[in-house]
């Protein structure tokens, strides 16, 4: 978990401050910054279809892994298969053709997202579908889920690193362009998430651990049974607002810092560690009141909870206190309701599919991830393009009211969310 976060949050943190910086970030323009049929822009349209691209696949994916008849096991073979594709294509998306705004630029980050999210998404997707198969009860999946949100948040932890690695290596080495250092960093922590994702596929015996069997039902009719389960449906919505909300954190903390702050994009390290300490605490809180109270509850809070984070974003810079105390204190107390909702969704979904499973007597883990998956790239896909596209309205320092509008926009989002789950029937 920890390795394919790494590589994810390289894209999440990065790409769209690389690629639309602003004028004091010190990276040059790379690709057009005009805006395109007046509300979009280069970069929000590039996410996005990379993104929707990837979301489509999810399902293919997903079936070859639930119908695989491998001796070696359904998910692990295509987890090592994806490996190095994932590494390659996660530095290549920041290597651009030319240093120059340049239509090339545009064309090659295409293809390298659309590698990249494939590469990645032939991993994450048969890794998913591994919990529910290595658990057998409620507690053992939240147990799990806890341990599987520790390496998620520990690799968002190293990938914040970046410009700080950034800047260690213009400063030790002497190299003059921000970008090049910035190439270096990534490559560096693209190995160390490798090696992670490496150490799964050789340590774990998926013949030994696993108990599922390989689904012999169709694709269409497999993807027709998981909409049809309604508990699901309304899961997959409440996510789908969440991982959109979630998504204008990652994408704009860079801006947050450096633009409605005024502070040093290496802040965002002690702002990550900030939010790891904080999380760890919460986690053991978080069992124990799933357990007591249950898991949709704790959710159901957490989503408010979020909400009033995001009017704080809204408001960054205005408070009475200086730039580090409301940066800090919004990140430690964002590290709470993010502490639940990064174990408990996970928990829920292996319950859901462990019902089906009872009453269908068919193992689709890898179905209900895809489909899963397949709304959270849809709202990561809007969140980036809605992000970029708010920038339009002003990403500079004294013209921030884009960067502003994405807080009331995840606010908005978090309220959705809680009410669409609290249909969700917890059995």
């Amino acid at each position: 978990m920890m390795g394919w976060s790494i590589m994810i949050n390289l894209i999440s943190v990065i790409l769209i401050y690389l690629f639309a910086p602003p004028a004091t970030s010190g990276f040059p323009y790379l690709i057009t910054q005009a805006s395109i049929f007046v509300v979009f822009n280069a970069i929000s349209l590039i996410t996005s279809g990379g993104r929707l691209f990837d979301a489509f696949y999810d399902p293919f994916i997903a079936q070859f892994s639930d119908t695989s008849k491998n001796p070696k096991g359904r998910r692990i073979p295509l987890m090592k298969l994806a490996i190095l594709p994932s590494l390659v294509f996660c530095f290549l998306v920041f290597y651009p053709l030319k240093e120059t705004e340049s239509v090339s630029n545009i064309y090659w980050l295409i293809f390298t997202l659309i590698g990249f999210y494939v590469s990645t998404t032939t991993y994450i997707i048969p890794y998913n579908a591994l919990l529910p198969e290595m658990t057998e009860t409620s507690n053992e999946k939240v147990r799990l889920a806890t341990f599987q949100s520790l390496g998620y948040v520990l690799g968002i932890g190293v990938a914040s690193n970046a410009f700080n690695l950034t800047a260690f290596i213009q400063q030790q080495f002497e190299v003059a362009s921000k970008l090049h250092a910035l190439q270096v960093a990534v490559i560096v922590f693209g190995v160390l998430a490798a090696i992670l994702m490496l150490i799964t596929v050789l340590a774990i015996d998926e013949k030994k651990y696993s108990t599922s069997v390989p689904s012999s039902v169709p694709l269409k009719q497999a993807l027709g049974q998981t909409l049809k389960n309604k508990n699901f449906l309304l899961f997959v919505v409440a996510d789908f607002s969440y991982f959109l909300s979630v998504t204008l954190i990652t994408s704009g903390l860079m801006y947050f810092v450096t633009v409605l702050l005024g502070l040093k994009e290496e802040i965002g390290n002690t702002l990550m560690i900030t939010m790891v300490l904080v999380s760890f605490l919460f986690y053991p809180v978080t069992n124990w009141a799933a357990n007591k109270i249950g898991k949709k509850k704790v959710v159901l809070i957490s989503q408010f909870l979020l909400a009033g984070i995001f009017f704080g974003i809204y408001m960054l810079g205005k408070f009475p206190v200086s730039p580090a105390v409301q940066i800090y204190s919004l990140i430690a107390l964002a590290a709470i309701p993010l502490a639940s909702l990064n174990i408990l969704p996970n928990a829920i979904l292996a319950d859901v599919i462990d019902k089906d499973s009872e009453e269908t007597g068919q193992n689709k883990e890898g179905i209900y991830f895809a489909v899963r998956y397949f709304f959270v790239k849809l709202a990561q896909t809007l969140g980036l393009a809605l992000f970029s596209m708010f920038l339009l309205y002003g990403k500079d320092p004294g013209n921030d009211f884009g960067v502003r509008l994405n807080g009331l926009l995840g606010c908005g989002l978090c309220l959705l969310a809680g009410f669409i789950f609290s249909r969700f029937k917890e059995t």
